[in-house]
């Protein structure tokens, strides 16, 4: 059985378990919630490693990192530093998205030995996979790629079911600054040009969901027409094909497959919360899967920080998890130091975004670091720090001349005053003193 199918017997199955722990929920709460299609447990039966999370109504919000190979820079031991990085700074989900050669030996051992969540987009590797040309592919093709992926053990694949012939119609009658930016949305726009077909994801939906449930395998409803930037943003063509992506949904919970719905990528500020409720109500408060949203389009070498900020308002307003953006985002392929970037930044917008949403638990950190930072205890600081190593380089980068201080304020510190004063010790100011 799926997750979902265990949760509509009344069963608590062990990963229910075990996220309910990491949640502070109870297992039966998580149980009903998985049931209804609002919490999302992505569970490969063939992942051994994974330690299981769940996304969705109610529980922190999850990151997913997302790396892999390319045709341009095929690294292998780099790709794997990315991984031990993006475990190091607490990433729930990782994405193999690579797109060059024979991508199975790595996914393999991504799964074999990787806790996180494994997701990928099986039309990325189908060229590479079928050594075809992409107008010769057929839709039983496809659906070898699916299955091949969903064997290996990944835990969610994003399949970009929702651009059909009417979702083409809509997007090309309003017309676009970027047109389709999402990777595997333009593979599948020009097989269906090529082949006078209908997108294979869509026509196929039935056998599709045989080969998902079969693993466990989470769909996560790819977003062909997220916008690339800001003047794209609640276009016709992004909102038809979320009103598809609502039918797909609820034929995938019918068939016990659990679903994520993946949302905008470029988006302006006052917008985004109005795309979240709209995101729940159309696609019956399925988890919401968003890359960012950048909120300016002016910021390449920054966007690690434009999607923070998109994302902290995204998940505040019910969005459930969020892709990381690097510095490296449309430049190149993002390197280690990259990848820890665009980890922490994210994770500080889902952080942020949770304690707005008040998940429980969520503040304990803060509430420990105001602690320390009122004791002046540097080391309980750097323990509890979401990155203890950058604070730590910095604050003896510059030692200060009034131990138990920093250069900043030295022993002009107002907690240093507060502290002496409210203890009734001499709060001498200026001078030297002991």
């Amino acid at each position: 059985m799926t997750q979902m199918d265990a949760a509509r017997a009344g069963e608590i199955t062990p990963e229910m378990k075990l996220v309910a722990e990491k949640e502070g929920r109870d297992p039966e709460w998580i149980r009903e919630r998985v049931a209804r299609g609002r919490i999302a447990i992505p569970a490969n039966v063939h992942h051994r490693a994974l330690s299981a999370e769940g996304v969705g109504e109610g529980l922190r919000t999850k990151v997913n990192v997302n790396l892999g190979i390319s045709g341009d820079i095929a690294d292998l031991p780099l790709e794997w530093r990315k991984v031990e990085c993006a475990l190091r700074y607490g990433a729930e989900s990782i994405m193999d998205l690579s797109n060059c050669g024979k991508t199975h030996p790595f996914r393999s051992e991504l799964v074999a030995k990787s806790p996180a969540m494994i997701g990928t987009v099986p039309m990325y590797d189908a060229i590479g996979y079928l050594e075809k040309p992409l107008e010769d592919i057929t839709w039983q093709d496809f659906m070898r790629v699916v299955r091949a992926h969903a064997e290996d053990g990944v835990d969610f694949a994003t399949i970009h079911a929702g651009i059909n012939r009417r979702t083409v119609e809509a997007f090309l009658r309003g017309g676009r600054k970027m047109s389709i930016v999402s990777r595997g949305g333009s593979l599948i726009f020009a097989w269906m040009e090529l082949t006078g077909n209908e997108n294979p994801f869509f026509e196929h939906y039935d056998e599709l969901l045989e080969i998902l449930h079969e693993h466990d395998v989470t769909i996560s409803l790819g977003d062909a027409m997220r916008p690339g930037c800001l003047a794209d943003s609640s276009d016709a063509g992004q909102i038809s094909e979320l009103v598809e992506i609502g039918a797909l949904t609820q034929r995938a919970w019918d068939a016990g497959v659990q679903v994520m719905v993946e949302g905008p990528g470029h988006m302006a500020m006052d917008e985004i919360a109005a795309n979240m409720k709209m995101e729940k109500r159309l696609c019956h408060g399925a988890p919401f899967y968003v890359l960012g949203p950048l909120v300016t389009d002016i910021a390449p070498g920054y966007d690690h920080i434009t999607s923070a900020i998109g994302g902290a308002i995204a998940a505040a307003a019910g969005a459930d998890f969020l892709c990381y953006v690097t510095p490296a985002e449309h430049l190149r392929l993002p390197d280690e130091d990259d990848v820890r970037e665009g980890v922490v930044a994210t994770k500080i917008a889902a952080h942020a975004a949770d304690i707005a949403k008040g998940v429980p638990g969520a503040r304990n950190a803060d509430d420990a670091m105001a602690d320390a930072r009122h004791a002046m205890d540097w080391e309980a600081m750097f323990a509890v720090a979401l990155d203890p190593v950058k604070p730590r380089a910095y604050f003896e980068s510059a030692p200060p001349a009034e131990e138990g201080t920093c250069t900043m304020c030295g022993e002009m510190c107002a907690v240093r005053t507060m502290n002496r004063a409210l203890d009734r010790l001499e709060a001498k100011l200026g001078g030297s003193h002991a």
